[in-house]
């Protein structure tokens, strides 16, 4: 397995933001020995051109895939499923993700991880802010100056998105006005920082998540009609016209503000949203390079949003650990009990489709002559090397924050709220027609396939209501397409980590079978709709930095009672 370095962005010793930035066209000097410099002695951010190349920088290069994808469902541990494995995790934090406990055991520069996140998403709202700082000083109105008013579209859009994230990975998920004005978000920072020890722990910065969302709403309309796609060489890694709307879609669909879905979703997926579709029959099975170069191809239209990042979630899989694998009965405590397979629920059948999505064939890879594992060739990596005879580089893997079939999805979820089924299911049709799905999807096949036991194995088991009494409560056919589109949303966003946000938002019970590479028993630990370790620990160099921890107490149920209350898991 090739070694790798994290090409990490260097700053001040400072756990919660970087005071000080280094743009890809290199715009700033190096952050070191900063307090002995006098403060302007730096490139001048004074030109619109200057501008655009700084928010260049302000796209991470982290993502929170990999910890939500071990907090959530699809994933399985093979040293429960296959018994003969005493498999470690590839890196520690990673089995500490997968027991929902704090994660404690990872280095700063290790990608992944919350603290690579935490760090990255508000160093890339620094960006934003030093733009927009930048950006006032050059005109009283950037808004409406021809050459800043794309820019300044931008850096509002991204500093929305780089907060939601934030406030979906770190807080609880939105639940509706009141309740969410009583949990903790995420500091929601506008300016720039100009002095290094700052007191996160003020009201200034401590927002409940019902002030979070406020803030990212404010910072979506001040920008979203600004941008402007003929500004970019390459649109796709920006926030273009289609990305920004996207997003101003789910951002709705997680505050559930219908009507607002449907506007946005409708001005990004256009007026033939099956045109927009991914063209799975055009691509390429020659090999699984030319295979993840059509899938990453900017111009491709579904490809709303594409994210680079430093990510070591294919070598994750491959270390066959925590995988996408077949279920098996297990005995706990004298009980049998099934772990689901999540191979079924993401390659398996559908409403109206039998075995795997046609699109799929020859394209699904298997770990090992045991099949060890099942991933799909979407997350296989890149790797940049830095010295070739040395054998070492960096590794990347190129996420798609948003795509047209993900929006699809997005309003046939909202469709379902505001009584329009017809539409709903209209919308999930043309997604298995994508998918290169022959028959139609129906809603007598939607509502046999998603009956008994399959409404917990493809979408979960929600408690919407549990969180907020004011969620809107859906019956009968809507009910069953609400679980379609769950169950596609899950298989559409594997690897991205957004099956997590559903999981939060909806209230829906994740059970983990585990068992430590040294052990023989078997744990089991059941995630419920009110379990404080839905909510990432802050990571612990913020926390060691002054800013407060994250209560994630938790006491477990009596286990034979949480047992029995889940009978979907027993046989």
């Amino acid at each position: 397995m090739n070694t790798y370095i994290y090409n990490k962005v260097q700053g001040i010793a400072k756990v919660f933001l970087p005071l000080c930035l280094l743009a890809s066209m290199m715009v700033f000097t190096a952050c070191d020995d900063l307090l002995d410099e006098l403060p302007d002695n730096r490139t001048e951010i004074d030109t619109p051109t200057k501008v655009r190349l700084l928010l260049v920088s302000g796209y991470p290069q982290s993502v929170p895939a990999v910890i939500c994808e071990l907090s959530g469902d699809n994933l399985v541990d093979n040293n429960v499923v296959k018994p003969a494995t005493h498999r470690d995790a590839y890196a520690l934090f990673q089995d500490e993700a997968y027991k929902w406990e704090d994660i404690m055991n990872y280095g700063t520069g290790e990608d992944d991880t919350p603290y690579q996140v935490w760090e990255s998403y508000y160093q890339g709202i620094a960006v934003a802010n030093h733009a927009i700082e930048a950006m006032k000083k050059m005109t009283e109105d950037p808004a409406h100056d021809p050459d800043l008013a794309h820019s300044w579209g931008e850096a509002h859009v991204l500093r929305a998105y780089l907060h939601f994230i934030l406030v979906n990975v770190f807080a609880e998920a939105y639940k509706d006005e009141a309740q969410s004005k009583l949990d903790r978000g995420i500091p929601y920072v506008v300016k720039p920082e100009t002095q290094v020890n700052v007191d996160y722990s003020d009201s200034e910065y401590l927002h409940s998540v019902a002030e979070t969302y406020d803030l990212i709403e404010k910072d979506i309309l001040e920008g979203i009609d600004l941008i402007d796609d003929s500004k970019y060489q390459v649109p796709a890694y920006h926030f273009n016209h289609n990305a920004a709307n996207a997003f101003a879609a789910r951002f709705y669909l997680f505050k559930r503000d219908y009507e607002k879905v449907l506007k946005y979703a409708n001005e990004a997926l256009g007026g033939n949203a099956a045109s927009m579709m991914r063209k799975w029959g055009s691509i390429s099975t020659n090999t699984i390079n030319s295979m993840l170069n059509s899938y990453n191809d900017e111009s491709a239209p579904c490809n709303f949003l594409l994210q680079s990042a430093y990510s070591l979630q294919d070598r994750m899989l491959s270390a066959i650990r925590f995988v996408i694998n077949d279920g098996k009965t297990v005995t706990i405590n004298g009980t049998d009990y099934t772990v689901p397979s999540t191979k079924d629920v993401i390659y398996g059948g559908g409403p109206n489709w039998s075995n795997r999505l046609p699109a799929y064939d020859g394209k699904i890879y298997r770990f090992g002559q045991n099949d060890d594992g099942s991933w799909l060739f979407r997350v296989y990596e890149y790797f940049e090397y830095s010295d070739k005879i040395a054998g070492i580089g960096w590794v990347h893997i190129i996420y798609q924050p948003f795509t047209a079939e993900e929006t699809l999805l997005c309003r046939a979820e909202a469709e379902l709220y505001l009584n329009k089924t017809a539409e709903a299911l209209q919308d999930l049709n043309i997604w298995t027609a994508s998918k290169q799905v022959g028959a139609a999807l129906t809603q007598a096949n939607v509502n046999r396939f998603y009956a008994g036991d399959n409404i917990n194995k493809y979408a979960g088991e929600l408690h919407p209501q549990d969180m907020s009494a004011s969620f809107p409560v859906l019956e009968g056919d809507a009910l069953n397409l609400l679980y379609c589109v769950l169950h596609f949303r899950r298989v559409e966003t594997m690897f991205e980590g957004l099956r997590w946000f559903d999981i939060k938002r909806y209230g829906i019970t994740v059970n983990h079978f585990y068992r430590g590479p040294m052990e023989d028993e078997i744990h089991l630990d059941k995630l419920m709709w009110n379990d404080p370790r839905r909510v990432l620990q802050i990571p612990n160099n913020v926390i060691a930095a002054g800013y407060p921890s994250t209560d994630r107490t938790y006491t477990a149920p009596d286990q034979s009672s949480s047992m029995t209350s889940a009978p979907l898991l027993a046989n």
